[in-house]
């Protein structure tokens, strides 16, 4: 994941008719998402959108490092 894409962890998602999700904008903040997508929603009726957090990837445990937990 990006640098950028860790600052802003909030997408709004649109999900396309072959459930698909394509990332549409992302945000610093829930509220701002939230917003966002009920303008989106008033605008593309037809259109089906999600707010998501996009939490960075979480890294592998060594063989170790799971033996001390």
């Amino acid at each position: 994941m990006k640098y950028q894409e860790q600052l802003t962890p909030w997408v709004v998602y649109q999900i396309t008719p072959d459930m698909q999700r394509q990332v549409v904008i992302r945000f610093r903040r829930r509220n701002d998402a939230d917003s966002y997508l009920k303008v989106l929603t008033q605008t593309r009726q037809n259109a089906k959108f999600i707010v998501a957090f996009d939490a960075p990837p979480v890294p592998a445990q060594s063989a170790n490092e799971a033996a001390l937990v």
